[in-house]
């Protein structure tokens, strides 16, 4: 072929492709841009649509709330309308009653003008009257006034000093017998021990030989158990027995119970003497401390000081007459507690006071005051109540109770110790009380004989009718009691009976 024809058949060629191109691509574009339009068309008229629905809800939404504020506003309007009714009802029920209280007012008025009118009315009658009766009984209204005053005021006193003395005697013997009941139910009531044992101090050996053993080379043992515990031990020829003796209760058991325990042992020397009673001494410390919180806990008792506890510990290795002060202390704060309930005063101070009375027996003091002031000053010093400390240096009578509470610790305390049994007493000193009771009474000018009963508790005399009267005999019952008072030692109270009669003796014959 002919290039030239080839050249431009193929220019032709490459201009028709570009042609149909353009067209395509023209024909392409128109389409979409159609598409577009209506892809805008179909947003704008669903845009449109939700406006519209969201417009008819919003219309919905303020329709509901304007009913329901309308409906309010009703229910509003309803309620004033009754509270204001309600208001008129007042306003007129009001208006009623004062239009009533004027009525009333007036009608007081016109009874206190005819009362005016007869109060002067029976005002000069009176006076009409008083000068009538001057006339007659030739007194003024004064000297008629004196009179009758006097008269009133002199038969007023009477009756009133006889209604007095009636109840004196009244309440002296109700007091009486009230008394004995709260004592006797008290008593009955009460549940403790008659009698306590007294502390042991001698220690049974199983031969004589521990005795050497006891004592040690050159009397090491002896003195150094002596010197640790504060003891005296006394070996004599009592057969397989060693006595300890000290006034410290706690250390005479603290040497008992080391000495027991190292006959027991058998190995007897000065370290282990010392190991041995350090031991002990320990177990005694938390005995004492156990017996304390046990009497606290039975009385239930509480704010107690660990000192007011140990205190107490200790007075159960102490023993008075026989009796165990710690079961004594426990006993008073049992009837103290019955005994104030029964009278209404505070139990809690009766029975603290009463289980602290004896304190200062379990202090160990070398000064001069007696177990009460000691027993006060600790229990000032660890701050206990003012009654309490008046009921432990009262309960003795070293100063006078100044509390119902106080009163009833010395009561209470008279009780536990004087009840029979409760307190043990060798037969001599018995005996010598007795006599001396019987001495005291025969003593005494017109006694024929005198007995003392019912274990030294009564003191019964018979007295000569002709050398004595009635009178005499009554000075003499104050004088024997006045005696016993001063010169004899005893617990609880002695009944004085003075017997004086006449006898007629005739014989037939």
């Amino acid at each position: 072929m002919n290039i030239f024809l080839f050249i431009p058949l193929c220019l032709v060629c490459v201009i028709l492709g570009w042609l149909i191109r353009w067209i395509y691509a023209r024909v392409k574009l128109t389409s979409i841009e159609q598409k577009a339009a209506r892809l805008s068309q179909e947003a704008i008229k669903e845009a449109e649509a939700k406006k519209r629905e969201l417009l008819i809800e919003t219309r919905d939404q303020l329709l509901k709330e304007q009913q329901q504020q309308e409906r309010e506003a009703r229910e509003r309007r309803i309620e004033l309308q009754r509270t204001e009714q309600r208001l008129l009802k007042k306003e007129e029920n009001l208006e009623r009653k004062q239009t009533e209280l004027d009525v009333h007012w007036k009608q007081l008025a016109d009874k206190e003008a005819e009362s005016a009118q007869r109060e002067s009315l029976l005002i000069e009658l009176e006076k009409s009257w008083i000068t009538e009766l001057e006339k007659v009984a030739n007194m003024t209204s004064e000297e008629a006034k004196q009179a009758i005053t006097e008269s009133l005021q002199n038969e007023a006193k009477r009756d009133a000093q006889t209604i007095i003395n009636k109840i004196e005697q009244d309440a002296h013997q109700r007091a009486d017998k009230i008394a004995r009941d709260i004592i006797v139910t008290s008593i009955q009531r009460l549940a403790g021990e008659v009698s306590s044992e007294v502390t042991v101090t001698t220690v049974s050996l199983p031969s004589d030989e521990m005795k050497g053993r006891i004592i040690g080379r050159e009397g090491r043992n002896i003195r150094t158990l002596e010197t640790l515990t504060g003891v005296d031990i006394i070996i004599d020829d009592t057969p397989e027995a060693v006595v300890i003796s000290c006034f410290d209760p706690v250390r005479k058991e603290i040497a008992r119970v080391a000495l027991e325990r190292l006959v027991q042992d058998g190995r007897i020397h000065p370290a282990r003497i010392e190991e041995i009673v350090n031991k002990v001494s320990k177990e005694i410390g938390q005995v004492i401390l156990e017996e304390g919180e046990k009497v606290i806990f039975d009385l239930g008792l509480h704010n107690m000081s660990q000192e007011m506890v140990r205190a107490l510990g200790r007075l159960h290795f102490r023993t008075s007459y026989g009796q165990n002060v710690l079961n004594h202390s426990k006993e008073v704060a049992v009837i103290a507690g019955m005994i104030a309930a029964e009278v209404g005063a505070d139990r809690e101070i009766a029975r603290r006071g009463g289980l602290l009375h004896d304190i200062g027996k379990g202090i160990e003091s070398d000064g001069d005051s007696n177990h009460a002031e000691i027993g006060a000053d600790l229990a000032k010093r660890l701050g206990e109540d003012p009654r309490v400390i008046n009921s432990i240096i009262a309960h003795h009578n070293d100063i006078e109770p100044s509390s119902v509470e106080s009163v009833i610790v010395q009561i209470a305390d008279a009780i536990s110790a004087a009840r029979p049994g409760a307190r043990r007493e060798t037969l001599d000193n018995y005996i010598k009380r007795l006599e001396g009771l019987e001495q005291i009474a025969a003593s005494f000018e017109g006694v024929e004989k005198a007995y003392a009963i019912q274990a030294g508790r009564e003191l019964r005399i018979l007295v000569n009718n002709e050398s004595v009267s009635d009178e005499q005999a009554k000075e003499i019952a104050k004088g024997i009691a006045s005696r016993i008072e001063a010169e004899l030692r005893y617990p609880g109270r002695i009944k004085v009976t003075i017997i004086r009669e006449m006898r007629v003796v005739e014989y037939a014959r």
